[in-house]
């Protein structure tokens, strides 16, 4: 019987939904503070997106290179694709004129966001080396 590939697969769907909520969440918080115009590094979306952090970690998913990869490069992927900030920005210097304030909002916002990502991810591996039992 190969009940522990079904499994397998079922697990990898899992994650990909997964990976995909918690994306689809972080982009949510994002855009409502873009909307509401507060930073990110205050309360309420410092916490939540801390909470997003820890749940990706607990589900692996912040490997790089991972079929859901979750780590700050892999987020940037996804949401600048979704804002398509690759495009506005390639428009942007082969026009010579400034970004778009909109796209440059958001640019700004997702550095804001990946900084405190990759803070936590730096913060979190290294745990074990000041905490020993």
């Amino acid at each position: 019987m190969n009940t522990p590939h079904t499994n397998l697969g079922n697990q990898d769907a899992g994650l990909t939904a997964l990976a995909g909520d918690i994306v689809d969440r972080i982009e949510s918080l994002l855009l409502d503070a873009e909307a509401t115009t507060r930073p990110l590094e205050l309360d309420p979306y410092r916490g939540k997106l801390f909470e997003l952090f820890v749940t990706a970690h607990a589900a692996g998913l912040l490997v790089e290179g991972g079929e859901a990869d979750l780590t700050a490069d892999g987020i940037s992927g996804h949401l600048a694709s979704r804002w398509n900030l690759a495009d506005v920005a390639q428009a942007s210097v082969s026009r010579q004129e400034k970004l778009p304030t909109k796209s440059l909002g958001r640019m700004r916002m997702l550095w804001s966001f990946l900084r405190m990502w990759m803070e936590w991810g730096y913060a979190w591996d290294r745990w074990p080396e000041f905490h020993d039992n």
